[in-house]
C-alpha cells in the first residue's frame, strides 16, 4: 500500500534532493510557491519550497526498496515517530496541491497606481502606491487634513481596487 512520507532534507538543497530521488524512481512532491523578494536591490519573483526543509514522497511499505533514500545526496533524514516513519494523509498533500493551484500570486503594484486600504486604522481609504519599502510592505501615500502623507504599510493591508 503507498503513502505518502515527509523527509527532511540538508540546508538549501531541496531541489538536489528532489532530483536525486526522482533520478532513483521514486515519486516526489515539492510544493512550491511564487514569491517576490529583493535581490541585490532588484525586485524578483522566484519559486521557494512551501516548507523549506522538507519534500514528500510516495512510498509502499511492501514494494518500495527504502534503502537508497537515506544516502540520497541533499536527504537528512526521513521523518519519523518512535522509530516509525510518519505517514502523511494524502487527503492533506491533495488539500496543499488543490490549494496552491487555486492561489492568486501577490499582485505587483506600479508608482502612482490607486490602491483600497482594506486593513488597519485606515481601512475603507483609498490611496496611493509609492514604492517598496523590503519585501513585505510597500510606501503609500495617503490624503490627510489636505496634506499628502507617505506612510509604510504590510501588502496584507491594501490590495488594488476593484474595476
Amino acid at each position: 500500500m503507498y503513502q505518502w512520507y515527509l523527509i527532511q532534507v540538508k540546508p538549501g538543497q531541496v531541489f538536489k534532493a528532489q532530483t536525486q530521488l526522482e533520478n532513483q524512481g521514486f515519486d516526489t512532491y515539492l510544493p512550491l510557491i511564487n514569491v517576490i523578494k529583493n535581490i541585490r536591490g532588484k525586485r524578483t519573483k522566484r519559486d521557494e519550497p512551501l516548507f523549506p526543509g522538507y519534500l514528500f514522497i510516495y512510498l509502499s511499505t511492501d514494494e518500495s526498496n527504502w534503502r537508497p533514500i537515506r544516502s540520497t545526496l541533499g536527504v537528512a533524514r526521513l521523518v519519523s515517530f518512535g522509530g516509525e516513519p510518519a505517514v502523511v494523509p494524502s487527503e492533506a498533500v491533495m488539500q496543499i496541491r488543490e490549494q496552491l493551484k487555486n492561489r492568486v500570486t501577490q499582485a505587483e503594484f506600479e508608482k502612482s497606481q490607486p490602491i483600497d486600504i482594506v486593513d488597519g486604522p485606515f481601512k475603507g481609504l483609498k490611496a496611493i502606491f509609492d514604492g517598496y519599502d523590503g519585501e513585505q510592505r510597500a510606501f503609500l501615500l495617503l490624503e490627510l487634513l489636505g496634506k499628502w502623507q507617505r506612510l509604510s504599510m504590510d501588502f496584507k493591508q491594501f490590495k488594488k481596487p476593484a474595476n
